[in-house]
């Protein structure tokens, strides 16, 4: 018997029992669409985790002055100041082979005045470096120079949400803005970088370091550098490198011993991003295992519908063994019987996931990923499991006895 005429009576078969091949795919459909959806949620969470560490800046380690203890509790981060200006300018000058660019940034919160509204936001001093170092381009208007971001011009850059809370219908570039009582002329507005691990990204005001040392720092000709040092490196793999001679350079300027713990902190966010990711493609990984077994309990679906098949169909396969139908022609009809079901439950599946996987992307406000080579091989595992989970039935079916199969009874 041909093929064609196999497939035609496999698919009559099954048409007959309409419902009952319905909900037998619908284990295939399940499992394919689950495993699809975990793989490209799991990517998706993977890349969303990516552009959040990518926000703070390309290679870059972060300096700050370490918690000190001063005769009782521990004042934090950055609240015992070790850090100096001549540290910054000894780093600037050192011209270390794996460092690109430095930058220092102080950091405070304030109140900032448009004609239109205020907003409560995050304002930093640095200098035209730090843009590079973050990589943060501006979508309207200007960042400023090398001579503004050393200056005490009382210029500004402003981020998306502070845009959007104080000039909410009108262009922001050459307006005013009042920090701490002083006016500053708005520059540019940043690209938006969206959340991060800080928060919102956007909501920032970045004005030159001489500027906000004199209006804003309430110590700024004092020596303390009393904020951070971004330290941006040439290639990512030479972060362990750089923090050693970083750590090496300012335990020698600080004179502490060898007993003496480091009056400062370096921190490197890549490690952080790595840790976060390594979680989220465990987990994805998880999910998707977990997909896998509904699959398998699919397949399991599969035998035992087809199991029935066989047995509410023993006095059929009787008689066309009677008329000549050899032992191998029923066997590969009720394994084509298998494979259809496999197959269409496959292509339904694949849908579902498609589906599912959108629908994740917009839910989390992550990219949308469908993971072809995933969904080629899941629809292959599904034809695998109409062929494994078919393949008992369909040789219990061809090893009936026909004259037996005759005088069955249903």
């Amino acid at each position: 018997m041909s093929i064609f005429a196999t497939l035609k009576l496999a698919l009559r078969a099954l048409w007959r029992n309409k419902v009952r091949s319905l909900l037998t795919m619908l284990g295939i459909v399940f499992g394919i669409g689950a495993v699809i959806a975990m793989v490209a949620g799991g990517q998706g969470a993977q890349a969303a985790v990516k552009e959040v560490f990518q926000s703070l800046g390309t290679n870059v380690l972060v300096v700050s002055n370490n918690s000190m203890r001063q005769g009782g509790p521990s004042q934090g981060a950055g609240g015992g100041a070790a850090l100096t200006w001549e540290d910054l300018r000894r780093l600037e000058q050192e011209s270390l082979p794996t460092v690109r660019y430095i930058a220092p940034v102080l950091e405070t919160r304030t109140q900032l005045v448009s004609e239109g509204g205020n907003w409560a936001t995050s304002v930093s001093g640095t200098t035209a470096t730090w843009f590079k170092i973050r990589n943060w381009d501006v979508e309207q208007g200007a960042s400023f120079d090398e001579d503004t971001g050393n200056s005490n011009a009382k210029v500004a850059v402003i981020g998306k949400t502070v845009a959007a809370q104080l000039f909410p219908n009108e262009n922001p570039i050459g307006q005013v803005i009042r920090i701490s009582g002083q006016p500053y002329e708005v520059l540019g507005v940043l690209t938006s970088k969206g959340q991060g691990p800080r928060g919102d990204n956007d909501d920032t005001v970045i004005i030159p370091l001489n500027a906000y040392k004199q209006k804003l720092s309430r110590d700024g000709g004092a020596k303390y550098l009393k904020g951070q040092i971004l330290v941006s490196m040439m290639e990512d793999d030479q972060a362990e490198t750089t923090m050693q001679k970083l750590t090496e350079l300012l335990r020698d300027w600080h004179k502490l011993d060898a007993k003496d713990d480091d009056d400062f902190r370096i921190r490197n966010p890549a490690e952080f991003a790595k840790a976060q990711q390594d979680s989220t493609e465990r987990i994805a990984t998880l999910l998707a295992i977990v997909a896998a077994v509904s699959l398998f309990v699919g397949g399991i679906g599969v035998m035992n519908i087809m199991l029935v098949s066989v047995i509410e169909r023993t006095r059929e396969i009787g008689i066309r063994m009677a008329v000549g139908a050899k032992p191998v022609d029923v066997m590969t009809q009720f394994l084509v019987e298998s494979l259809a079901l496999a197959a269409v439950g496959g292509l339904l599946g694949l849908g579902l996931g498609y589906v599912s996987a959108q629908y994740m992307a917009d839910y989390f406000g992550w990219k949308m990923f469908f993971p072809a080579t995933t969904a080629a091989v899941a629809f292959a595992v599904a034809g695998g499991v109409g062929v494994v989970f078919g393949l008992y039935p369909a040789i219990r079916a061809s090893q009936l006895d026909p004259i037996t199969a005759l005088r069955y009874e249903t």
